[in-house]
């Protein structure tokens, strides 16, 4: 092989590296001060609305590939905030989300597909408490500026992560369903 073979051999392996790095999307940029994870529940039929103020997302998505979109979030338990120190404190306990020994909750998404312009449908795995359920969500896509916004609404079953045991199993004090929203800012 002569030099110049050589050189040849060695700008078309560069172009095709590159064009292989174009063609696999990079996961997008979180801006996590702008985004949100809340749950909403009822206790005594009243809503109550609180944040986790803690949490980290990685979300790979090209609505042109969906076969290859993934995302996934981990949410610190302790960082969720009803708005008072006693009420945090008590629901970081055995019974609620016992936070010392479960301090993350975390979702994955195993697929994600189109079901209308701007709107998809997640599947994936929800872990609560040490317990793992399939969970399939609607999730819409806005964009804002050069951001992608990421909305959405998982509703689950408190009871089904063990959340609120013994006296507190009782669901009309606080009702098994939570709405777990989120809204997620990101760009390239």
């Amino acid at each position: 092989m002569n030099f110049l073979s050589l050189i040849k051999l060695c700008l078309t392996l560069v172009s095709q590296l590159f064009f292989i790095s174009i063609l696999h999307a990079a996961p997008l940029q979180i801006d996590l001060p702008k985004s949100t994870v809340s749950a909403t529940f009822k206790q005594m039929n009243v809503p109550v609305d609180a944040n986790f103020t803690k949490f980290s997302a990685m979300i790979d998505f090209d609505a042109k590939k969906l076969d290859a979109a993934k995302a996934s979030i981990d949410i610190h338990i302790p960082s969720f905030d009803l708005g008072d120190p006693d009420y945090n404190h008590e629901v970081q306990k055995k019974e609620w989300f016992n936070g010392s020994q479960f301090p993350k909750a975390s979702f994955v998404s195993s697929k994600i597909k189109s079901i209308a312009a701007g709107k998809f449908e997640v599947s994936g795995k929800l872990t609560i408490k040490g317990k793992t359920v399939d969970v399939n969500f609607p999730l819409t896509l806005k964009k804002e500026g050069l951001a992608q916004i990421f909305e959405g609404s998982l509703p689950i079953r408190r009871l089904a992560f063990s959340i609120g045991e013994g006296e507190w199993k009782d669901t009309s004090i606080v009702a098994d369903e939570v709405i777990i929203k989120f809204r997620i800012f990101a760009g390239k």
